[in-house]
């Protein structure tokens, strides 16, 4: 995919790898990082599987609410996830997908290089996300995930 369609995070996490694992893979732990404070997760949904669902519940502050669903693509444990809202559930087309997310997590000095990548279909989709904060909100929400990852 071209890069003028994807974004990426790339953080080395002071916590260790099957932590972050965790915190991506269990739902409880999901939903204490997953959204930029003072957002908050409401509910976290995920069967570990190509083709299970990831679907998440996100409140803001002023009562905002989003909901998103989509299908897990690839799943190496502790190593790398790979997710799109291309799908609602199995493998039913979405009316408008957004983005396919890989993550990718490997042992570095210190802890654990996560790569988080938000590959879109549009151009004009990259911007929007980036408009809409992508770097400080994926960046905060890596902070949270550092700080539960640690704590486990």
């Amino acid at each position: 995919m071209a890069d003028a369609r994807a974004l990426a995070l790339d953080r080395v996490l002071k916590a260790p790898r099957a932590a972050i694992w965790r915190c991506w893979s269990e739902p409880a732990l999901l939903e204490r990082w997953f959204c930029p404070s003072p957002w908050r997760c409401a509910r976290a949904e995920i069967e570990l599987r190509a083709g299970g669902r990831f679907r998440t519940a996100m409140n803001g502050p002023n009562g905002e609410e989003i909901d998103s669903t989509g299908v897990f693509l690839e799943i190496a444990p502790g190593e790398r996830l790979v997710f799109t809202d291309a799908y609602v559930e199995a493998w039913e087309p979405s009316p408008k997908p957004f983005m396919t997310a890989t993550i990718a997590l490997a042992d570095a000095p210190g802890g654990t290089r996560s790569l988080a990548r938000a590959a879109h279909w549009r151009e004009e989709d990259r911007k929007a996300h980036e408009a809409t904060g992508f770097r400080e909100g994926w960046g905060k929400c890596a902070d949270q995930l550092e700080k539960l990852g640690a704590s486990l």
